[in-house]
């Protein structure tokens, strides 16, 4: 298979950088992040469970050959946050969840079409 580009390694780190964020302000939550938690009806220590999951999307992301798996468990993080804050009335706060499925999605997109082209089947 031939090597993914410089820029869509660049994308997929990218996004895999905003996991890693994600995922760290997820583990390492503040009172306020928690109480959103508490709020939106998950248990108590929800958010570790959500920021390790963060995390290892990041991590599949970042790798060329579990890109596609890492960008099908970001999709899933992605969707169950948008859901989250849509069915408790926070519709405002859905968009930025949607902006990164959308970026996922592309992600996905290329790691898919360059597998299928180069005669490469990603995990996933």
């Amino acid at each position: 298979m031939k090597k993914p580009t410089y820029g869509e390694n660049l994308f997929a780190w990218l996004l895999a950088g905003f996991f890693v964020v994600g995922g760290t302000l997820n583990i390492f939550a503040s009172p306020d992040i928690a109480a959103d938690y508490q709020r939106w009806g998950y248990p108590p220590r929800f958010h570790y469970l959500t920021g390790a999951l963060e995390w290892l999307a990041a991590v599949l992301i970042a790798a060329p050959m579990t890109r596609y798996i890492g960008s099908l468990l970001a999709a899933g993080i992605m969707i169950s946050a948008a859901a989250t804050v849509a069915l408790n009335g926070e519709y405002d706060h859905a968009i930025a969840p949607l902006i990164v499925l959308a970026l996922v999605a592309v992600n996905a997109w290329i790691t898919r079409r360059r597998a299928q082209t180069k005669g490469f089947s990603p995990k996933g």
